[in-house]
């Protein structure tokens, strides 16, 4: 073969190279790996055991939307967001992974410019934010609505929910965009049945990577902080001198949903997160078994979500023990000892966060008043 024909050949299978669309730059279909775990049978199961959870905790919530009052209402729009979040979550990406599963499409034939598999992961990353950022807001508005309950009463706050629900949206919708800018970018991921954002040490990778991780460990470590407070100052309010001046039920039983959400949201999430972290920082290669592995535990907090406003709500309890007297003024109060005991553990906090002026108050209202009676005469 000559030089120039060589030459020639070089040049004609330029261009093949240099037209590879970026998501299929690095893992181009098909693939021969195939791990039980990515299997179609998993994805079916997941699927149609979240989407059907998350239908039937929207059902719930809009019936307990109807008949609650006013004050429940926001944390309601919140959960409602959380549902519906999930459950589009559950049908955009199953949908995709059990058609390839059923059909096993060519990615290269069906998608030959990325539009598709740039979809799905900004799906994976936009319902993979969405509820830890949720969480996040809904440990804010608690914050704020038991801390300062003052400065948190509005005339709409209807209004200010369903906008804080939005505006979490178009947060996780910008970052879930950035990679279609430059920053990151989407490839097929191996079996060939999902997209999602390369995890690599290496530029606007590294950059996209990092930001993922740390929008999530932050969203869930501002709920930590924030519901630990919360859960504080309302035991301090059970708890105290006060507690039966106003009627927290709906209060602990907010709080209990939304410490749940958030225990369950860290457990599913964070092993995800620290490996993604670890992995760009490290700057090891990629092991394709751990992500499978911690994407699959992740996407058991879309399935588990719902089930903790289905169960752990003062109707069923109710009906699971019938014998504790739910009529009671406040939720503490229905075990004595309980109530007790946290009374006794948060006594020297409440002397502390009291002013001179409550502190002289309250000795003044232990002082028994002198009796009027007369005393009866001494006898002889």
């Amino acid at each position: 073969m000559t030089p120039h024909q060589l030459t020639t050949m070089n040049t004609s299978a330029q261009p093949f190279a240099n037209n590879t669309p970026l998501c299929y730059s690095i893992n181009s279909p098909p693939f021969k790996y195939q791990p039980d775990i990515a299997s179609a049978y998993f994805s079916s199961i997941f699927t149609t055991l979240g989407v059907t959870s998350n239908l039937i905790a929207f059902v719930v919530l809009v019936k307990s939307f109807r008949r609650t009052h006013s004050r429940s209402r926001s944390f309601l729009i919140f959960l409602g967001g959380l549902v519906v979040t999930d459950a589009m979550g559950l049908l955009v990406t199953g949908f995709i992974v059990i058609s390839f599963h059923v059909t096993q499409f060519n990615w290269r034939l069906l998608d030959p410019k990325c539009h598709f598999c740039n979809f799905m992961g900004i799906s994976m990353v936009f319902y993979g934010l969405c509820p830890l950022m949720l969480g996040a807001t809904m440990a804010t508005e608690r914050f704020m609505g038991i801390n300062c309950p003052f400065a948190h009463t509005t005339n709409k706050p209807k209004s200010r929910t369903v906008s804080m629900v939005l505006m979490v949206w178009l947060t996780a919708g910008c970052i879930a965009l950035l990679p279609l800018t430059g920053i990151g970018s989407y490839h097929m991921q191996m079996p060939g049945s999902w997209c999602f954002f390369n995890i690599s040490s290496e530029g606007s990778n590294l950059a996209f990577s990092l930001l993922f991780s740390l929008v999530g460990l932050m969203s869930i470590a501002v709920s930590f902080l924030l519901n630990t407070v919360s859960v504080v100052t309302l035991i301090k309010v059970c708890c105290g001198q006060d507690r039966t001046q106003r009627r927290r039920d709906h209060e602990v039983e907010m709080m209990v949903q939304l410490i749940l959400i958030m225990v369950i949201a860290s457990i599913c999430w964070c092993p995800l997160l620290v490996f993604i972290a670890q992995t760009v920082l490290s700057g090891r290669a990629l092991e394709i078994k751990l992500l499978l592995l911690w994407l699959r535990f992740a996407s058991f907090n879309q399935i588990l979500d719902p089930w903790v406003y289905i169960l752990f709500r003062r109707a069923v309890l109710k009906r699971i023990y019938p014998r504790l007297n739910w009529s009671r003024g406040s939720i503490m109060t229905m075990n004595p000892s309980f109530s007790d005991t946290l009374r006794r553990l948060t006594r020297s906090s409440l002397g502390n966060s009291r002013g001179p002026d409550e502190a002289a108050e309250a000795q003044k209202s232990n002082v028994k008043p002198p009796s009027t009676l007369k005393q009866p005469p001494a006898s002889p």
